[in-house]
């Protein structure tokens, strides 16, 4: 079986995506794309090899043979694309984040699971192989109980300012930086605990750039087992030097990832490196994708996950606005 995508939306993030299927032409095609900007459909469908062009969503749908669509729109836009490609019985890969509120969060749900389709969230990085050895590790034991976690992602950001577009936009982004890029450390805090985030508490802040939301945020988050987990993102400044994509204390040790090694250092043992290859993470989402739904198989992060790590933006939001401790659970109320 070769399954036939649509490819919504054909902006700067589509191209990975549509190098990920080009990558595994027996397994996956795109057979059309979507586009309000004509410009941009044309491109995309030349691209791929020959797809067919659409500019509205409703139009791919219903004259498209497609199985399933991979959703590359602006955040406020996600959505109603999920809803819509559910509908009409397409599976989903939908880019970061899932949608912006959890009232959102629960029409995907319900529209997914009525339809029977497949949805997966496009959470790339934790295709990388240190992250898929420390997460391994983690559930074995390795470390034993957890005491905290932080994860980060920070880089400064020239394409976004005073032509950042929809990006400038707090309504069509959903907030700023916290989440568009701070999703990732988000999510992958989320994948690394192994209980659930109880509290949050943030600090948003903008240093530098002409957006209406945040350019850089930290976050708290307690997690029922007593773990707590440091998110640090920015568009303002790039990664701290000593600083890693995360790292795991425990009673037994930590972990750390630096460049693409896994790093251990047990107490009273030696400690170990374990190299990694690099690899490009969208191709291995794209291809995990297509197998989930050619192998009938649930996808790594699927919208409960895509809920969660929303629960705990929107949390950090509420938290940064209130100055104060926030539950989860009350970013819904």
């Amino acid at each position: 079986m070769t399954v036939k995508v649509g490819l919504i939306g054909c902006g700067g993030i589509s191209v990975p995506h549509a190098d990920g299927y080009l990558k595994i032409p027996d397994e996956a095609q795109v057979t059309a794309v979507c586009d309000v900007v004509e410009e941009n459909r044309t491109r995309m469908a030349d691209y791929v090899g020959g797809a067919r062009p659409f500019d509205s969503i409703e139009g791919m749908l219903s004259q498209s043979d497609i199985d399933a669509v991979d959703v590359c729109l602006p955040h406020h836009l996600h959505k109603d694309a999920i809803v819509a490609a559910a509908r009409a019985g397409k599976h989903v890969l939908c880019e970061k984040p899932l949608c912006l509120t959890l009232e959102e969060a629960s029409e995907i749900d319900s529209v997914v699971r009525e339809g029977g389709v497949t949805l997966m969230c496009a959470h790339n990085q934790l295709f990388y192989p240190a992250v898929q050895q420390a997460k391994e590790l983690l559930d074995s034991g390795t470390l034993g109980q957890i005491y905290q976690a932080r994860t980060v992602d920070t880089f400064f950001n020239r394409g976004v300012g005073a032509n950042a577009g929809w990006r400038a936009s707090r309504a069509m982004v959903g907030g700023g930086e916290l989440i568009d890029t701070g999703y990732h450390p988000t999510y992958l805090l989320l994948h690394l605990a192994s209980s659930a985030p109880t509290e949050v508490v943030a600090m948003l802040t903008r240093h530098a750039l002409a957006i209406e939301g945040e350019d850089s945020g930290q976050v708290l988050v307690r997690f029922a087992d007593g773990m707590v987990g440091n998110i640090v993102t920015s568009w303002a400044y790039p990664r701290p030097a000593g600083w890693w994509q995360f790292m795991v204390v425990g009673e037994h040790g930590q972990m750390y990832r630096q460049g693409d090694a896994l790093h251990l250092e047990l107490r009273d043992a030696e400690p170990q490196v374990f190299d990694h290859p690099g690899v490009q993470t969208f191709h291995l989402e794209i291809a995990d994708y297509v197998r989930c739904i050619r192998e009938g198989r649930r996808p790594l992060n699927t919208q409960e996950e895509g809920t969660k790590v929303l629960e705990v933006i929107l949390a950090a939001y509420k938290s940064d606005e209130e100055k104060r401790i926030v539950s989860i659970g009350e970013a819904a109320a």
